[in-house]
């Protein structure tokens, strides 16, 4: 039986893709900073471990917990809507040490284990929004392409020894709770240059007409990435994902 340890599973696309690999018969490692199982099926499969990315010890706790996993799902991060001008020094630093130094800790603590067995899969979560220049979300995006750029490299990296790595690419998903989540970071609703465009990006993402991402677009991308070995490096997630990824190769 194989086994899934997914990061940031108290909502969202960790939540869907830890329900989807229970599903399907594996067995579950699911992380999240506040522990609560009764989010998930009960199953004898699964095991629900308290996990903070952006705390070492708590990587190495869970990490041991965990034991021999076959694929680590790098899901949790957050995003923050804020003008770079009123960007704070807290802001960009929580946005780096949780999305890219959290998925960098997170990679390098299950890699001895996967090279050493010759065997392994890792799955970083980023999002569409690195493939265009978008106003708002200037560092969120830059924590993001961080995490591509290093993880297009570990590609090349560990290939020999037989390991493979994937990057999936959400879209815009009215089902998340960036909303919730970015609200402490929010800067400019009081300025009258910025007010309207925060409260236009806000309302967008929120807005669920359209070519939009679904958490179960998510799900079974990653279960792609986890189950098919010919999978691509990058794979999109929804429909606007899609159609995002292919103008992006024009």
């Amino acid at each position: 039986m194989q086994s899934v340890l997914i990061t940031g599973c108290s909502s969202g696309f960790g939540l869907e893709t830890a329900k989807l690999f229970l599903d399907r018969g594996w067995e579950v490692v699911a992380t999240m900073r506040t522990p609560r199982a009764e989010l998930l099926p009960a199953s004898e499969r699964l095991r629900v471990l308290p996990l903070d990315i952006a705390d070492p010890d708590s990587i190495a706790r869970a990490v041991a917990a965990a034991g021999p996993i076959d694929v680590l799902v790098n899901n949790a991060g957050f995003g923050a809507p804020v003008p770079i001008e009123l960007t704070t020094a807290a802001t960009a630093h929580a946005l780096f040490q949780t999305n890219t130094m959290g998925t960098l800790a997170m990679t390098q603590a299950v890699l001895p284990h996967f090279r050493r067995r010759r065997a392994g899969v890792i799955i970083n979560v980023t999002s569409t929004v690195t493939l265009k220049p978008l106003p708002l979300v200037g560092v969120y995006r830059a924590s993001k392409a961080a995490v591509n750029a290093f993880t297009e490299s570990l590609a090349a990296e560990v290939t020999p020894f037989g390991l493979r790595v994937h990057l999936v690419l959400p879209g815009r998903s009215p089902e998340t709770r960036f909303g919730d989540n970015a609200r402490p970071h929010l800067r400019g609703l009081d300025d009258p240059d910025y007010a309207p465009l925060i409260e236009g990006f806000v309302a967008s993402v929120r807005n669920s007409t359209g070519p939009v991402t679904h958490a179960p677009d998510v799900a079974a991308a990653i279960w792609r990435a986890a189950t098919d070995p010919s999978a691509p490096l990058h794979i999109p997630a929804g429909a606007d994902a899609e159609i995002w990824m292919a103008e992006a190769r024009c």
